[in-house]
């Protein structure tokens, strides 16, 4: 009999043990959802060029260039 109250006050200790790391799991994620939000100093940015401003228009070259190929293979 000695063992089996043993046996049940080890569980009922990690069942405590297992609530306490729950509750602080859900008070550190709460605090993570309420905090203010950082810099972005982790986050990498990338530089992409405009290409709304360029001269010229790289798919109309290469759709010429096509067309007069796609034209002598037809021929």
């Amino acid at each position: 009999m000695a063992t089996r109250s043993r046996t049940s006050f080890q569980k009922r200790q990690k069942e405590i043990l297992r609530l306490e790391r729950q509750r602080e799991k859900a008070a550190k994620r709460l605090q993570r959802k309420n905090a203010p939000r950082e810099s972005d100093e982790g986050v990498a940015t990338i530089d992409l060029p405009d290409f709304a401003d360029a001269d010229t228009d790289p798919e109309s070259e290469d759709s010429a260039e096509g067309s007069e190929g796609t034209s002598e293979e037809h021929q």
